[in-house]
């Protein structure tokens, strides 16, 4: 393949953006025959919600989608006239929800030194919310799940500290207390292990889960987070710690080195994360729950070069990691030739893309 000019790219982009959509990377009935529900969170894709769904069904050929924001507002924050906005441009695009994506417990702990961690302005447009203010989120989120009728609600460990030692008990209890209280409406609470909050790592989310033996928490494992804390081994090493029944969502992305030795997110397909064995490992395990693309990754370059569609999300990045997801997930446990109906490559030269279109290439 040879890398074609940022004016070619542009003026080709109309007939890329025709071609995947005659060519979804992974049709329905593929998607169908995966062991998982597969799905995106929707704003790594554009703020545009209907257009974040379009790209997820029409091109990626997905059934499920992951709730965070939307519109410049996080889920959160949705009036009830955007809820049922949402709610009908999911039925247009026949799209279900895995889970509600919430900030819940993205604060600091209160009478712990302030976190280092903190979020930086990165809250995926959710507002800075005290402790205090933590239990109307978790209703809030809760109340969101039934009206997008899922039974799951993303939380967090709270910012990280140092030394959470002193606190963790307490942490540990309002964890399960929350747990808890979803758990008596319906609602499972899935941890994120966040490289920013107290449970980042595989064998951190091992301690957190054993700690709290409650069946109403379970584990959002995300491994590229793992290794962006500095645990190069989360998977296999790691992940063979963790308490695979209380597994119940996964977010994937992947990290790498870069020359200065810095970890920095990469393609779904480079980095210290074999998806491919992690996805066999999971399907071993009889885990049929989503596996939803959290990509981060921006390819290099500014938004304004790295969107083919220029509507300021993150679909560029998307395409090619949903691309990668798809192939991955199609039949990761076979190593049989596939079809790749599209698939969209990153090429470091200058701001382009490469399409390769009705290739054959043996799945991973």
């Amino acid at each position: 393949m040879k890398g074609i000019s940022r004016r070619s790219f542009l003026a080709s982009a109309g007939v890329t953006a025709a071609t995947c959509a005659a060519n979804p990377f992974l049709s329905m009935a593929e998607a169908s025959k995966s062991p998982f529900k597969i799905a995106v969170i929707n704003d790594e894709i554009s703020p545009d919600f209907d257009h974040a769904c379009y790209v997820a069904s029409h091109d990626f050929g997905m059934g499920w989608i992951e709730l965070r924001s939307m519109w410049g507002k996080n889920v959160m924050a949705l009036s009830e006239a955007e809820i049922a906005d949402s709610k009908k441009i999911l039925a247009k695009y026949n799209l279900q929800v895995t889970d509600i994506a919430s900030p819940l417990f993205k604060t600091d702990w209160p009478g712990a030194p302030k976190s280092p961690y903190g979020s930086k302005g990165d809250m995926h447009a959710a507002a800075e919310a005290t402790f205090k203010q933590q239990d109307e989120i978790l209703e809030k989120a809760i109340s969101l799940a039934k009206q997008f009728h899922t039974d799951k609600v993303r939380c967090f460990d709270f910012w990280r500290l140092d030394d959470v030692a002193p606190y963790r008990a307490a942490i540990d209890e309002k964890l399960r207390s929350a747990a808890e209280s979803a758990g008596r409406q319906g609602i499972l609470l899935v941890l994120e292990n966040e490289f920013e909050c107290n449970t980042a790592t595989g064998r951190e989310a091992t301690r957190t889960l054993n700690a709290i033996q409650s069946p109403h928490l379970a584990l959002n494992w995300d491994p590229g987070n793992a290794v962006m804390r500095g645990e190069l081994d989360a998977f296999p090493t790691a992940w063979e710690t963790i308490p695979k029944n209380r597994i119940h969502h996964c977010h994937c992305k992947n990290a790498v080195k870069n020359a200065a030795g810095k970890i920095e997110w990469s393609p779904v397909d480079k980095g210290f994360i074999d998806w491919n064995a992690q996805f066999r490992a999971l399907k071993q395990l009889g885990y049929s729950d989503a596996v939803s693309l959290e990509t981060h990754w921006r390819g290099g370059g500014t938004p304004e070069t790295i969107y083919p569609y220029q509507l300021g999300g993150n679909e560029a990045s998307s395409e090619r990691c949903g691309g990668t997801l798809a192939r991955f997930t199609r039949m990761p446990w076979q190593s049989q030739p596939r079809s790749i109906s599209a698939d969209l490559c990153w090429s470091n030269g200058e701001t382009n893309w490469l399409l390769d279109v009705n290739s054959s290439t043996p799945l991973p």
